[in-house]
C-alpha cells in the first residue's frame, strides 16, 4: 500500500474507524529509518537560515517541511506561518487576530480562514500553524496581538471559525500554543501552576473547540506547566488531548526550543520535532537503548499519516493569482472595519465634511501592522493613517507631521478643520521576544518586542496629546497597538478616542471610511481596558526571583466583577454612529440549547451594527456571569428587529476535578446586553 491507495481506502470509508485503519496499513509498508524522518523537520537553515543571512530573506520564505517518504508517495507536511497571513512570500495582510476578535463575527473570521487556506496552497503549503488561541490573561503579554481576546468562548468561536475554514479548504490547522503560554520574555523557563477546574473551563475550552472543528494538528507550547515542559507534557498530549477530547491528528513542538529531551517528548506524545531535527536525533540510539519503543516510534507515525490521509481528498492546486487578489485585500479591509472599536466620541465624529485634517504621530506615515516575529507578513503594499486620509479627502487637505513635536507646523494645524494622533505601539514595544525575523533592525533602538512593562502609551506620546488637547479644539486619538492600555491620565481631554489595534494593509484606508462616516464603527473590545494596571492578573518578567506562576480562575472582566471593581472600558464595549435599545428578551429551552430572543431597534438616524452578548452565570457554581453567545447584526436607522442568539448546554459546564466529568449546575441566570456591564437579565 502507498500514500494514494491509503487515502483512496479511507476516501470511500470516511470514519474514524478506516482513518486509523489506513494509517496503520501504510505505516507497516515503511521502514524504520523512514519512519524516524517522518518525526523531525527537515532543511529548515538549509532553506531558510542561509536566505536569510545572504539575500535578507525571512523566516518561514517557503514552507517548513518535515517528513515525507518519497518511495510510497507520502508528502511532507510543509508548514506555513500566521496569524496576520500567511507569513510566506507577499500574502495579504490581514489585521492581527485581536483585531479579529473585536470584529465578534465568526462568519467573517471564516472567510479569512479560507482566504489565508488559498494562499498557503497556492504557495506549496499543506499546514497553516496560524491559529493562535491562548488567553489574554494579562494585557502586559507581547503577543497579544495573535490571539482574540481575553475570553474563552470568544476565543473558541473565533478559532474554531478559522480552523473549520482552512481544514475545509484542504490545509491542516493547527491550534497553539498548547498550553497557558501568555509570558513572552520567559517563555522558554516560566513555570505556570493551575488547578484542575481552572485549567479545563479558562485555559482549554477553547484547545477543544478547534479540536472539535476538525483541527489535526496541535502545537506544543515552550513554557513549561506544572514543572514539565509543555512539549514533554503527557499530561496535555495523551491524558487531556487524547483520551479526553479523542483527538485523532499529530502533535508539533514549537520551533527550536520546543524540545528538551526526544524519550521524553516522544513517549508523552510529541509528534513532530520543528522545524528541524535537533533532540530527536539521538532516537536511533534510544531506540536500540530501549528509551523509547517501535511502539512509540509507530504510535507518532500513524498520527502524522493520519492528519495527511484526511486533508488529501480535499486538496485541489490553487493557483498563485489567488495571492493578495482584489477579494483578498477587500476583505483585509472589511476586516478592519469591523474589528476598529470606537472608545470615545463627544461629537466631533464624523469628519465629514470636513475641508481639512491634520495628522499628527510617529504612526502617522508609518507601515505598522504588527511585530517583526514569526507573525510577520510582507504584503505587496501597506496603507497607513496618513495614505488612507489622503486617498478619501486628497493629498492637499491632509497636513502631515510625524514625530511627537508639531510646533513647527502649529500654525498650519490650527487652521484644519480636526487633528487625528496616532499612538500607542509597534514592534519595539511588543510582540514576540528575541525575534525580528523581517529584516535587520538599522535603527538606534535596542528594545525588540517581548511583553510590556508598562501599560501606559509612552511617555513622548502621552504628551503629545496633553499638548494638543490643549492648543487643538477637535482632537481625535487613534490607538494602533496589540491589546489594552490606561489611558485614565488624558482620556478625558480628548474628543474621540479609537482603538484601531495593527489593522493590516488596508487600515489606513479602513481609518479614513470610518473617521469619515463614510463607514460606520462596529468593534467592540475583546478585552477589558482597566483603570490601574494593577486590576489585572500579576505577571512576571525577566528580573523577578521566581520562574514559577499560578493562573488563577478570574482574569479580565470575570475578576473585576468579582472585586466589584468598574472597568475604564469594558469587556464588549464599543461606540457606534447610531445607538440601539434591546426590549423584551426572551427564553426558551430547546433541548439541547436555550434559544434567547429579543427585539433589536436602531434608535438612531444612520445604519449601523450592533453585538448582542448573552452571558450566563450560575449562583450556587460561579455566581460572576460569563460570556456564552453573541451575534452581530445589521440594522437600517430607525428600524425593528427580532433576534435570536442561541446558547449551547454544553458550554455553560463546569467541569468536577475528581471524576473527571462535566456536568450542569442546578440552575442558571442569563443576561442579554451591549457590553459585559450593561446587560438585562432574562426571566424564565
Amino acid at each position: 500500500m502507498d500514500f494514494q491507495q491509503a487515502a483512496r481506502t479511507y476516501r470511500q470509508n470516511p470514519t474514524d474507524a478506516q482513518l486509523y485503519a489506513s494509517a496503520a496499513a501504510l505505516c507497516r509498508e515503511l521502514k524504520t529509518r523512514e519512519k524516524l524522518h517522518m518525526l523531525s523537520g527537515q532543511r529548515f537553515f538549509a532553506r531558510n537560515g542561509v536566505d536569510l543571512i545572504t539575500k535578507g530573506q525571512k523566516y518561514n520564505c517557503r514552507p517548513c517541511l518535515s517528513g515525507g517518504v518519497k518511495r510510497l508517495g507520502i508528502p511532507a507536511v510543509a508548514f506555513s506561518d500566521g496569524p496576520r497571513g500567511i507569513v510566506m512570500g507577499n500574502s495579504t495582510c490581514f489585521p492581527v487576530s485581536m483585531a479579529r476578535g473585536a470584529a465578534f463575527d465568526d462568519a467573517l473570521e471564516y472567510e479569512i480562514g479560507a482566504a489565508m487556506a488559498d494562499e498557503a496552497a497556492a504557495q506549496g503549503a499543506n499546514y497553516f500553524a496560524g491559529i493562535c488561541i491562548n488567553l489574554l490573561r494579562n494585557p502586559r503579554w507581547g503577543r497579544a496581538q495573535e490571539t482574540y481576546g481575553e475570553d474563552p468562548f470568544l476565543l473558541s468561536r473565533m478559532g474554531a471559525a478559522l480552523t473549520k475554514a482552512v481544514q475545509d479548504k484542504g490545509i491542516i490547522a493547527c491550534p497553539k500554543h498548547y498550553a497557558v503560554n501568555s509570558i513572552e520574555n520567559i517563555r522558554f523557563d516560566v513555570n505556570v501552576e493551575a488547578d484542575e477546574k481552572t485549567l479545563h473551563e479558562v485555559y482549554l475550552p477553547h484547545f477543544k473547540a478547534c479540536i472539535d472543528a476538525g483541527a489535526m494538528s496541535i502545537m506544543g507550547a515552550y513554557n513549561l506547566f506544572r514543572g514539565e515542559h509543555c512539549c514533554e507534557s503527557r499530561y496535555l498530549l495523551k491524558d487531556v488531548l487524547r483520551s479526553q477530547w479523542g483527538f485523532t491528528g499529530f502533535t508539533i513542538s514549537d520551533f527550536l526550543m520546543g524540545v528538551r529531551s526526544a524519550p521524553r517528548a516522544l513517549t508523552a506524545g510529541l509528534d513532530i520535532e520543528m522545524p528541524q531535527i535537533m533532540h530527536y536525533a539521538t532516537l536511533p540510539l534510544d531506540l536500540k537503548t530501549g528509551k523509547v519503543t517501535m511502539a512509540d516510534i509507530d504510535a507518532a507515525v500513524q498520527s502524522i499519516l493520519r492528519g495527511l490521509i484526511k486533508i488529501t481528498p480535499k486538496k485541489k492546486p490553487v493557483s498563485k493569482t489567488v495571492i493578495a487578489c482584489k477579494k483578498h485585500t477587500d476583505l483585509a479591509r472589511r476586516a478592519a472595519l469591523e474589528g476598529t472599536v470606537l472608545l470615545k466620541n463627544d461629537g466631533v465624529l464624523p469628519l465629514m465634511p470636513t475641508k481639512k485634517i491634520a495628522l499628527i504621530g510617529r504612526y502617522a506615515n508609518k507601515i505598522n501592522v504588527g511585530d517583526h516575529g514569526s507573525s510577520s507578513v510582507f504584503a505587496p503594499y501597506t496603507v497607513t493613517p496618513y495614505e488612507g486620509l489622503c486617498n478619501l479627502y486628497g493629498k492637499q487637505n491632509v497636513v502631515l507631521c510625524e514625530g511627537t513635536d508639531f510646533s513647527a507646523k502649529q500654525r498650519e494645524i490650527e487652521r484644519c478643520d480636526a487633528v487625528i494622533l496616532c499612538v500607542g505601539s509597534d514592534y519595539k514595544q511588543e510582540g514576540e521576544n528575541l525575534a525580528n525575523f523581517s529584516k535587520s533592525d538599522k535603527t538606534t533602538q535596542k528594545a525588540m518586542g517581548g511583553d510590556r512593562y508598562s501599560l501606559r502609551i509612552p511617555p513622548e506620546e502621552t504628551a503629545l496629546i496633553h499638548a494638543a488637547c490643549r492648543a487643538f479644539d477637535r482632537v481625535v486619538v487613534n490607538i494602533i497597538g496589540g491589546s489594552a492600555y490606561i489611558i485614565e491620565e488624558w482620556k478625558n481631554e480628548a474628543n474621540a478616542i479609537l482603538h484601531s489595534f495593527y489593522s493590516g494593509m488596508e487600515g489606513g484606508n479602513a481609518l479614513a471610511l470610518l473617521v469619515s462616516g463614510k463607514e460606520n464603527f462596529s468593534g467592540r473590545l475583546p478585552f477589558t481596558m482597566a483603570k490601574d494596571e494593577n486590576d489585572y492578573p500579576d505577571f512576571l518578567f525577566p528580573g523577578d526571583k521566581t520562574r514559577t506562576i499560578t493562573y488563577g480562575y478570574y482574569h479580565g472582566y470575570t475578576l473585576l466583577e468579582q472585586q466589584k471593581k468598574k472597568a475604564a472600558f469594558p469587556f464588549g464595549f464599543g461606540l457606534s454612529y447610531t445607538t440601539f435599545a434591546y426590549t423584551d428578551p426572551q427564553i426558551t429551552d430547546e433541548g439541547d440549547r436555550y434559544a434567547i430572543s429579543l427585539t433589536v431597534q436602531n434608535t438612531g438616524d444612520r445604519d449601523g451594527k450592533t453585538v448582542i452578548q448573552v452571558y450566563a452565570a450560575a449562583p450556587g457554581e460561579r455566581a460572576e456571569k460569563k460570556l456564552k453567545g453573541f451575534r452581530k447584526v445589521f440594522i437600517k436607522a430607525g428600524e425593528s428587529t427580532t433576534q435570536t442568539v442561541y446558547v449551547e448546554k454544553e458550554d455553560l459546564r463546569f467541569y468536577n476535578p475528581e471524576q473527571k466529568t462535566w456536568y450542569l449546575a442546578d440552575c442558571y441566570e442569563f443576561f442579554v446586553g451591549q457590553h459585559c456591564e450593561d446587560t438585562q437579565r432574562i426571566q424564565f
